[in-house]
């Protein structure tokens, strides 16, 4: 496909740099009202094994690029992007968070960036912090936290730290396909296991399975619970809109393992996405109880900022005829806007529409026996690893 690239906006330092803001230097940000109309950007195709359609710029970029159609022949194939991974030596590994609405106050993310390309996933972006698009940038061009063991069990080692369930999976599946080669996620658990430390994992990938051998001896302490994220049951949905996370069967059977292995699991029916899965709710339940459930949870469509307009694009290729059906409810769930970050309503979104998912969902699980409340895991068998200065002394 032949097209030009217009530039908008006068040039401060590179488009789509891999390098982060300067220290100190606090990042003005292009203003994205959550009330404006998504722009479309053309041409807009879809790539295989990729969620977004686009690679604007974030909005701290002092330039936005457009790439623009210029009249040749369309049919040309587009050259297929390819996943970049660069190694960080990160500073710290554990996150905090005061959120009133959320159930951990501690988390830690051993990736930046996501190749599984969930067209809807909120973490998107954060990726503008880096300097890359929260578009394809997100799902290519990786960070793999290479240190994170270490540096884990350097922080719980601090004489002031409290141990309480650490959230892995919330910003960045810790089981997509480059933990294969990477094991961050691995080496994270390790040391977890060692301490005795709990954990609660969310992930869309059959990956986790490979770690039985270290979760089930810490299910067995009442350590740790896996939520797994089915947010469909229809393969050709699941492959558009998360093109690299497993299928929904093979998540289904990952339940199934997790269970049988005496893992707590989760099932999250995250997000619910208007007039796309949402008539999928008790379908799902009803499978993931079968596979082993024992909890479940749900979460509202969430677009902010650069997520609307790419979402909105990935709408217009796949779902045309939907489009405005299905921003229409968004906007009735968030106050007449695409989103709304008032704590309380951000999650499962207010007003009738979001009333009656809630009400739905409540009514299936109860039905199912899928338990709502969060059973609490264990912090009291935590050991504390040696310091550098102890090990020695020991020595």
């Amino acid at each position: 496909m032949a097209e030009a690239e217009s530039v908008k906006g006068n040039a401060k330092r590179p488009v789509n740099s891999a390098a982060p803001l300067s220290p100190g230097v606090k990042p003005r940000a292009r203003q994205i009202s959550p009330r404006r109309e998504p722009e479309f950007a053309a041409p807009l195709v879809a790539r295989r094994g990729r969620g977004s359609l686009t690679n604007a710029s974030g909005r701290f970029e002092a330039e936005e690029r457009l790439r623009e159609h210029d009249g040749w022949s369309a049919d040309d194939e587009i050259e297929p992007l390819r996943t970049i991974v660069v190694e960080e030596r990160a500073k710290t590994i554990i996150t905090r968070n005061e959120s009133p609405d959320i159930s951990f106050d501690r988390s830690i993310n051993p990736y930046r960036g996501c190749e599984h390309g969930c067209v809807y996933c909120f973490a998107r972006p954060t990726h503008a912090f880096l300097g890359l698009s929260p578009g394809l940038d997100f799902e290519t061009r990786l960070f793999s936290k290479t240190n994170a063991a270490e540096l884990l069990e350097r922080e719980l080692s601090a004489p002031s730290y409290q141990p309480k369930t650490i959230a892995i999976g919330t910003n960045t599946d810790p089981y997509q396909p480059i933990e294969r080669t990477q094991q961050v996620m691995r080496e994270i658990l390790g040391v977890l296991s060692r301490t005795s430390h709990p954990v609660g994992i969310v992930t869309k990938s059959a990956l986790v399975t490979r770690d039985i051998d270290i979760l089930a001896p810490m299910a067995e302490r009442g350590l740790v619970k896996v939520a797994l994220s089915v947010t469909t049951l229809d393969p050709a949905l699941a492959r558009k809109m998360e093109p690299r996370a497993s299928s929904p069967e093979r998540r289904l059977d990952t339940i199934r393992r997790l269970s049988d292995a005496g893992i707590p699991t989760v099932v999250m029916t995250a997000p619910i996405i208007p007039a796309i899965n949402d008539a999928e709710i008790e379908a799902i339940l009803e499978r993931a109880k079968a596979a082993g459930a024992r909890e479940a949870g749900y979460v509202m469509l969430r677009l902010p900022l650069e997520l609307r307009d790419l979402f909105s694009q990935w709408l217009m290729v796949h779902y045309p005829d939907r489009l405005r059906h299905v921003l229409s409810l968004v906007r009735s769930t968030r106050g007449g806007k695409l989103y709304d970050s008032t704590f309380g309503k951000r999650m499962t979104g207010a007003g009738p529409y979001a009333w009656m998912i809630g009400r739905r969902f409540e009514a299936a699980a109860a039905r199912l026996g899928l338990a709502k409340s969060r059973t609490p895991l264990r912090s009291d068998l935590f050991l504390r690893p040696a310091r550098q200065g102890e090990q020695l002394q020991l020595l």
